[in-house]
């Protein structure tokens, strides 16, 4: 509840510095149609509290972020679909969990030390299937031109799946170098130097001015702030001098401002070019960063796990004069993005299952959102990236294969191997230190079951066959051995 009071606390009467004007220099430009433009900024591996509105130490500097959720809606209990990078925006982009699409981690799924995986995993796939009516195919149906300026990782490139235009985009799921030469796809090399968050920008706000006398829906994926971790010189310098004595995480901070100050630039462009009030805004991640260089506390685990501190996100929705700003503490997950867009756009919804659900209504002071359950599946491993800081269910790997539900304050999750439960009430327990399967057994028993439904429904593959190769005592000794030290 601290916590809580405190976020609502920062929002309502935190002053941010801001360079972004008051007022649109041209309103009447907006009246030309009844559609909102959408834009949509996904930064790569940001933390849940790496961004000022949400941070739980003073390391991170993020006003223009902060300044626009104090200007919209934030979601302080917003969920990624998956705890890494492509599941997450194949949920995302196909408003589907991943049992429909199959896209569970980044391939292989076989990842780890095979004596240690006690069973086979399920086949991990690339990409969405370009049978999947994406995000930006249903808004080109009523008129939408649609950008992709960034990561795609989802298999074919986003030119193929609904974008008209698509800059550094494909199955490519991070960058090499941050300054130019990039050495990626789909993007011209700039003059040498050139810092890649900056070029994106550049990209996004050049169409956004070419593309406004129709309604356009621009998808930022910034590669920021993925490793490497690579930033400029004298940012990095000033979060040294700030207290953070480890070079990475320092330079982590300065990316976390560098992307902060490109955000800045898009919402000014919207300002200068008579766009604000006819646009939609939505600002968040595509999961937990890494603990190594994030500070997710007083979330459990990272990136790659399924922790709160693995799948919880910022989330910033606004629309001036549409969306009342504030702080909402209702759970919402990025498949909802499908559905709530395309009724904002009036479009119609694909004919295709969609999980998410929309949240136009609330959004627009319209209605509530039912109370639902929120799922995930992980039938596959990932191996510990930093196992002193992962927080997982053990040192070897972030997450071993199984599935999760949130159902109110409740969290459960079930891992395959052993058929094992961990229950949390995160009301009391945002953290998830204390395991309270054994003192609830009818709650125990109501997830268990709505998690089993939810398994049936989807048609959610479980691995059941025994790996050959795994050594349990090996197993234990090297777990035992990790704890140690």
């Amino acid at each position: 509840m601290q916590l809580r009071n405190s976020l609502l606390a920062f929002i309502l009467v935190s002053i941010a510095v801001w360079s972004i004007r008051a007022e649109p220099s041209n309103a009447a430009s907006n009246k030309k149609y009844d559609k909102p433009n959408i834009i949509m900024i996904v930064v790569d591996d940001l933390g849940w509290s790496d961004v000022g509105f949400n941070q739980t130490s003073n390391y991170f500097e993020t006003p223009n972020v902060d300044t626009l959720a104090q200007r919209g809606l934030v979601f302080d209990q917003a969920y990624a679909g998956a705890a890494n990078c492509a599941p997450s925006r194949a949920v995302l982009m196909s408003g589907q969990y991943g049992p429909r699409h199959g896209v569970y981690t980044v391939s292989p799924s076989t990842r780890g030390d095979a004596k240690t995986r006690k069973l086979i995993p399920i086949k991990n796939k690339r990409g969405i299937s370009t049978d999947v009516i994406t995000i930006a195919e249903s808004l080109k149906t009523v008129g939408y031109t649609t950008g992709s300026f960034g990561k795609w990782h989802l298999g074919a490139a986003p030119d193929e799946q609904g974008f008209d235009v698509n800059i550094a985009g494909s199955h490519q799921g991070m960058t090499f170098h941050y300054f130019s030469p990039y050495d990626l796809p789909n993007i011209k090399d700039g003059p040498k130097g050139e810092y890649l968050t900056e070029r994106l920008t550049n990209e996004v706000i050049d169409w956004v001015k070419s593309s406004k006398d129709q309604p356009f829906f621009a998808y930022v994926p910034y590669y920021t702030v993925h490793t490497p971790y690579q930033a400029v010189v004298d940012k990095v310098d000033k979060y040294r001098r700030k207290g953070i004595e480890d070079k990475k995480q320092a330079t982590y901070a300065a990316m976390v401002e560098h992307m902060d100050q490109n955000v800045g630039r898009i919402l000014n462009t919207l300002l200068s070019e008579g766009l604000a009030d006819n646009t939609l805004v939505i600002f968040t991640s595509d999961n937990g960063g890494y603990r190594m260089s994030s500070f997710p506390t007083p979330l459990r685990g990272g990136k790659g796990s399924y922790y709160d501190g693995g799948i919880r996100v910022p989330l910033i929705v606004s629309w001036p004069g549409k969306i009342k700003p504030g702080l909402d503490h209702t759970p919402v997950i990025n498949a909802d993005f499908y559905p709530t867009l395309v009724n904002l756009a009036k479009a119609e919804l694909p004919n295709q299952v969609l999980d998410g659900v929309d949240l136009s209504g609330y959004l627009l002071g319209r209605g509530n959102i039912a109370e639902r359950d929120l799922f995930w599946h992980f039938p596959v491993y990932l191996q510990a990236h930093h196992a002193p800081t992962d927080q997982g269910q053990d040192p070897l790997f972030r997450t071993r294969p199984g599935s999760a539900i949130r159902s109110g304050d409740w969290k459960l999750i079930q891992y395959f191997e052993n058929n094992e439960f961990e229950l949390y009430n995160l009301a009391n327990d945002l953290a998830e230190k204390n395991n309270v399967a054994s003192k609830n057994p009818l709650k125990l028993a109501e997830l268990k079951a709505k998690l089993e439904a939810w398994q049936q429904q989807t048609g959610a593959d479980i691995p059941t066959k025994l790996n050959p190769e795994y050594n349990p005592v090996l197993n234990q000794q090297l777990i035992n051995k990790m704890l140690v030290n």
